[in-house]
């Protein structure tokens, strides 16, 4: 089925909220809309929607225009089976001693190597992105310098392929918390699918309050892949939650955010042990001060 896509940046949540409220009542009737704001810096909110048939470009642009928004930017997709791209796109990824695969790969696994599974069908999180594979990298890292991680939390964990990661080297039962009731879903696949259930918990919770979450610090290691914003206003939290001596592993940063995420969590005790980029992307280890 062709479908089309309308796109709009305006200048700030408040608005960008506004408008999407506005198009859940547009004709057609969009099949989706969303909200997120630009990961470049600039502080634009993007507001998009999907339809299932054309819509039209000028009332589009009048609603824009209503709440302070740029014209859309309207386009037709041809009917692609998604699933099947995917599954062609997303070939197997090797992060130091970690494989991470869809099970149209199953009979590529080699020899050597700490498997995960993820299923194209649940393409976020599948380690083809700058911020999990630098953040699998780093966890090769710790781990072949001798560091054990007892108490693991994956914060924001999308399908848990680094709480699955955590659990295929260490000892222990590792948590996997999200926001997203559907992330969690996901990520309990997941975790059954690599045959560790038991030996990962997901949880849906906002932030760091949950109680299971408070119950299980002080952590070893915290991984915390989402992006600046939620990274900077969560920095009290995972400092407290860190053991003396203990790691976090902070990505969905790009390499032009980095410094400033180093310098709030450095002036909460923290030190900088490594900075990686992959691409536009930067994946940072701290350690909490003794």
């Amino acid at each position: 089925m062709t479908t089309w896509t309308a796109l709009t940046t305006l200048a700030d949540k408040d608005r960008a909220e506004a408008l999407a409220e506005a198009l859940e009542t547009f004709e057609p009737e969009p099949t989706g809309v969303g909200v997120l704001e630009r990961e470049d810096g600039s502080g634009l909110w993007e507001v998009g929607a999907y339809f299932e048939a054309a819509p039209d470009a000028v009332a589009l642009d009048l609603l824009s225009a209503a709440h302070d928004g740029r014209p859309f930017l309207v386009s037709e997709l041809p009917e692609v089976d998604w699933v099947a791209k995917v599954r062609r796109d997303l070939a197997p990824v090797v992060a130091g001693r970690f494989f991470v695969y869809g099970s149209h790969d199953a009979d590529r696994v080699p020899e050597g190597v700490e498997p995960l599974l993820i299923e194209a069908s649940m393409a976020f999180g599948t380690g083809h992105h700058g911020t999990t594979l630098g953040c699998l990298r780093a966890l090769d890292q710790l781990a072949s310098a001798g560091f054990t991680g007892r108490s693991v939390l994956d914060l924001g964990c999308g399908t848990a392929v680094l709480a699955m990661a955590a659990a295929r080297i260490w000892p222990g039962v590792m948590l996997a918390s999200d926001i997203d009731a559907v992330a969690v879903e996901v990520a309990e696949a997941n975790v059954a699918a690599n045959g560790l259930t038991g030996r990962v918990r997901c949880i849906e919770a906002e932030g760091l309050e949950h109680p299971d979450l408070r119950a299980a610090a002080p952590y070893d290691l915290i991984f915390a892949n989402i992006l600046k914003g939620p990274l900077l206003a969560l920095a009290p939290g995972i400092t407290d939650s860190l053991m003396p001596g203990g790691k976090v592993i902070l990505s969905g940063l790009l390499n032009e955010q980095a410094d400033e995420v180093i310098k709030v969590y450095s002036g909460l005790g923290n030190s900088l042990e490594n900075h990686s980029e992959i691409g536009d992307w930067s994946t940072l280890i701290l350690a909490k001060a003794y």
